[in-house]
């Protein structure tokens, strides 16, 4: 049985920078967060290319680019702030939790 670890500090619409593969150094927003894989899919980023047959939904066919997904390892938040990829630490303020930038302690 494969146990599901949570990705606590990454949601959709988080602006990341990618930091390993042949992407690193780009930066993107989270389209979708694939939590039972631990893998995101970044807006623009690791496009592949997807051999479809023809359907209703699309009835020409052929050759189609899309995301693929990227661990989350490999991504980091980015610090408006600091404009770049940081990590990220959490803060309790009353009864919120909120993340912090590790680098300059501004709420991300």
């Amino acid at each position: 049985m494969q146990t599901v670890r949570t990705i606590p500090s990454i949601r959709k619409g988080d602006m990341v920078q990618i930091i390993a593969g042949r992407e690193k150094g780009k930066t993107g927003k989270i389209l979708r967060v694939l939590r039972d894989s631990n893998r995101v899919v970044v807006e623009k980023l690791n496009v592949i290319k997807r051999h479809t047959k023809p359907s209703q939904k699309n009835p020409q066919g052929g050759i189609l680019e899309k995301e693929g997904s990227i661990n989350y390892s490999n991504v980091l938040l980015l610090c408006p702030k600091c404009n770049r990829g940081v990590r990220v630490g959490h803060k309790l303020e009353g009864n919120k939790k909120t993340r912090i930038c590790k680098k300059c302690g501004g709420s991300i």
